[in-house]
């Protein structure tokens, strides 16, 4: 399975901040926000990686990345030149997804759960499209999706004045190898976007969506206003001083894995020279 990450955007719900950077460069506590995302991706799996960027961030999130190789993995780059709409990711990725199954995941998403990654695991080879369901307080900002009594999907609405449902659905998808097809499909809104919400309905007429509420105990964090990125930073840093390991480290992820050796995740802990990341990921080596 190939995944994407969409970090494109205007970030105008940061402005003025993100008017010199993109929002996924900010931080969360103690990393830039686009590793949340990338982990979760390798969490489920996934080692080849497709990073959508706006042009003018482009070469930031190269430098800060580089080719992945340090997280045992691959990262292709490209840019969305108009934010058009997250189903355009696959329009732009068609040929990094290659009649392949494709995970998408947005770049603001930050989850965080005990056995997320075996959850993600059991749907990597993805038959139909499996999205997920998340009870909110504000169910207007998101698409949302509506169950019948016998909790089957029946419906999806985005950003509804009148949600029908309290479950939003989070910005993480899988997708069979026919997710460009039924991409290309897709007309644009009201609001001239390509929607996401347009894709999974589409999958939902043809009895082929998979929806799959978060396990108790999953948080999943949305970054992209000003109390939510505070909310998220606070989040992990309470996590990760009670617990004392680090939320979505990649070097970890791909060490644990198997995907980088011991030698590789000391050079990367030299890299960071007097950085507490260095300190964390020698203890690694120790423990």
């Amino acid at each position: 399975m190939r995944g994407i990450v969409l970090a494109g955007g205007t970030g105008s719900r940061l402005w003025p901040v993100t008017l010199g950077t993109s929002k996924q460069l900010l931080p969360v506590y103690d990393k830039p926000m686009i590793h949340y995302p990338i982990a979760t991706l390798m969490l489920a799996g996934i080692r080849e990686i497709l990073i959508i960027t706006t042009k003018q961030d482009q070469e930031s999130f190269q430098k800060l990345l580089g080719t992945g190789i340090a997280f045992g993995v691959s990262f292709t780059y490209a840019t969305q030149d108009n934010p058009d709409g997250i189903a355009q990711a696959f329009l732009i990725g068609e040929s990094f997804i290659s009649n392949e199954p494709c995970a998408l995941i947005l770049g603001d998403n930050i989850f965080y759960g005990v056995g997320l990654g075996n959850q993600l695991q059991r749907i990597n080879q993805a038959d139909g499209a499996h999205i997920f369901a998340y009870e909110v307080t504000d169910p207007e900002r998101y698409g949302v999706i509506e169950f019948d009594n016998s909790g089957k999907a029946i419906s999806i609405e985005e950003k509804p004045v009148n949600a029908k449902s309290n479950y939003a659905i989070p910005g993480l998808y899988f997708y069979d190898k026919d997710i460009v097809e039924i991409a290309k499909s897709v007309k644009p809104s009201k609001r001239g976007e390509l929607e996401i919400s347009s894709v999974n309905e589409l999958y939902l007429n043809a009895g082929k969506l998979n929806v799959i509420p978060l396990e108790r105990g999953t948080v999943w964090l949305d970054a992209g206003t000003f109390d939510s990125l505070i909310d998220a930073s606070i989040f992990m840093q309470v996590v990760e001083k009670r617990h004392r390991f680090k939320v979505s480290c990649l070097e970890e992820i791909a060490w644990r894995g198997g995907w980088i050796t011991d030698q590789e995740l000391i050079a990367r802990a030299d890299s960071y020279m007097s950085s507490p990341f260095a300190k964390y990921l020698m203890d690694l080596i120790k423990s």
